[in-house]
């Protein structure tokens, strides 16, 4: 029997986390999957904001007979953090790692564990964004500018949802992590929409139903933690996002969006302002790009929806309101041209943009 092959490739999918507990006293359910990985665990994180969780969870390991050991991080994911750690590893002997916080605080985590081949513990204090489910880490420069992604071998070993931990984040990160999560439709429905690979339009299906489920409980999310909107969203954005990447793969990930993202962060004055706050921003001029240099003019009624969605969000949707009134074109040039170099993922769009029209689109991101 004969098969008829769409391509020849052998495709890789790291998916999902081996185990995710998620819900009240999830945390308190984890700990002998937390003992089988490894008895002197690394703790990991930053900032003030964790410093007593982390703590508290040093504690209640110690309580279970582990050793712990703790470690703080000092910028984003970056060398000059991670190197100073890892140096330590020999001396400490710490057999696993646990990393506590955001976003980039879970990136380290995962970076750091996947080059010392030990397992990997996650545990979000936000539902900003899915990187505690997902086999990739975003590296940053000591400055905090997006430098390269890098793929991992493995999603976490173990992925700890606790809603307890989750609630007590400020209510912007959970509007980032909205529209962060809402970004996985605008950009696979561009770049994967045509796909015929099984699995691939099965995660565009899912981007699409969550983008769906954001609109229509997003707001309420916000308005009422702890109710079941709020756990439905929360979840949809901290893990059924990281489902849909390593689902559809990279082509699922990311396009103009993170792109643009990336190349803002290389302005300092964007430092201040969450991952999911640029990417939305990234969004609206992915939206534009597609209207105005694409000629589809179902993306300006998209733009438009989200303009009206994201206000309620308090999330930014324009230079003024994402801090950068007062930049200069030269500035604004330069997160073009870091966004549109040839190795971006903005050239998962199905048409060619230049850096003017790149930088057409940063300007008129409202623009209704």
């Amino acid at each position: 029997m004969q098969i008829k092959m769409i391509d020849s490739c052998v495709h890789i999918h790291n998916i999902a986390p081996t185990y995710v507990f998620r819900g009240i006293n999830a945390w308190e359910k984890s700990f002998n999957a937390i003992a089988k990985l490894g008895n002197k665990p690394l703790i990991l994180g930053r900032g003030k904001e964790t410093i007593g969780l982390r703590e508290q969870l040093s504690r209640n390991l110690q309580e279970k007979g582990l050793q712990t050991y703790l470690a703080t991080l000092h910028f984003d994911c970056c060398e000059e953090d991670l190197q100073p750690i890892a140096n330590s590893f020999l001396e400490n002997g710490w057999n696993s790692v646990i990393a506590i916080g955001g976003g980039k605080v879970l990136d380290a985590g995962k970076l750091l564990a996947h080059r010392l081949r030990l397992p990997c513990v996650m545990i979000p204090s936000s539902a900003a964004t899915c990187a505690g489910w997902t086999a990739l880490s975003n590296l940053y420069s000591l400055s905090g500018a997006f430098k390269r992604d890098i793929v991992l071998d493995n999603c976490p070993d173990l992925l700890i949802f606790d809603y307890r931990f989750i609630i007590e984040a400020p209510s912007q990160t959970l509007s980032s992590g909205i529209a962060d999560a809402m970004a996985k439709w605008y950009e696979a429905s561009v770049s994967a929409g045509d796909s015929r690979d099984a699995l691939i339009q099965q995660a565009v299906l899912q981007a699409k139903s969550l983008r769906d489920q954001l609109f229509l409980e997003g707001i309420e999310a916000i308005n009422r933690p702890g109710s079941a909107a709020w756990i439905r969203v929360v979840e949809s954005c901290g893990l059924v996002a990281g489902l849909i990447g390593g689902l559809g793969g990279a082509r699922c990930r990311t396009v103009a969006a993170h792109a643009i993202h990336n190349g803002l962060t290389q302005l300092e004055v964007t430092r201040n302002t969450l991952h999911g706050e640029k990417v939305a921003f990234g969004i609206l001029a992915q939206l534009w790009l597609e209207e105005k240099i694409g000629l589809n003019p179902l993306a300006g009624n998209a733009r438009r929806d989200l303009i009206s969605f994201f206000h309620h969000l308090k999330i930014p949707v324009n230079l003024d309101e994402l801090g950068l009134g007062k930049v200069t074109i030269t500035e604004l040039r330069q997160v073009c041209c870091f966004a549109i170099q040839p190795n971006s993922d903005l050239h998962y769009l199905p048409f060619t943009v230049t850096e003017d029209d790149l930088l057409m689109s940063l300007t008129f991101t409202d623009y209704c």
